[in-house]
C-alpha cells in the first residue's frame, strides 16, 4: 500500500466550538477551508474539522488519541492555561520517557501533547554504525 497522505477527521456535535478551540485555543494554523469544513496543520499530519456533525445515531466517543508533539511541554501547558484551555494533567516525565500532558477537546477526543528530551531513543540515530 503506498499511502500519499493523512488525516484525521472530527465530526464534532457543534462546528464553530470545535473550530474554536482548535484554531484559539490550541492555536493551530489552518492549511484551508471549503464550504463545511475546516483543515488544520498538524506537524507532519492533518487535522480536519467538518462542519457536517455526526449522524444521531452513530457511535459517540473516540477509541484513540491525537498526539501532537511540542517544542517545550511547560511553556505549551502555561500558554493554554493562560488561553482558557483545561488541562486534564499538566506536564510529566513518563516511564518511557516522553514528557506528556493531556487534554480533550470539547468532544471529549483525548490529546496528548508530547514533548521528547534531548537525550529519548526518538532523538538518537539507533542504526548501526558501520566501521
Amino acid at each position: 500500500m503506498d499511502i500519499l497522505s493523512s488525516r484525521i477527521i472530527l465530526r464534532p456535535v457543534d462546528y464553530e466550538r470545535t473550530v474554536e478551540f482548535y484554531r484559539d485555543g490550541l492555536e493551530l494554523a489552518i492549511a484551508r477551508e471549503y464550504p463545511g469544513g475546516t483543515v488544520f496543520f498538524a506537524g507532519q499530519s492533518l487535522i480536519e474539522v467538518a462542519g457536517h456533525a455526526r449522524a444521531a445515531d452513530a457511535r459517540t466517543g473516540f477509541a484513540g488519541a491525537l498526539w501532537l508533539q511540542v517544542r517545550d511541554a511547560d511553556e505549551t501547558a502555561a500558554a493554554l492555561v493562560a488561553r482558557g484551555v483545561a488541562l486534564d494533567r499538566g506536564p510529566v516525565r513518563e516511564p518511557w520517557g516522553l514528557i506528556e500532558m493531556w487534554l480533550r477537546d470539547p468532544d471529549d477526543v483525548p490529546i496528548v501533547l508530547v514533548q521528547v528530551p534531548g537525550d529519548h531513543p526518538l532523538r538518537r540515530d539507533t542504526r548501526p554504525h558501520k566501521d
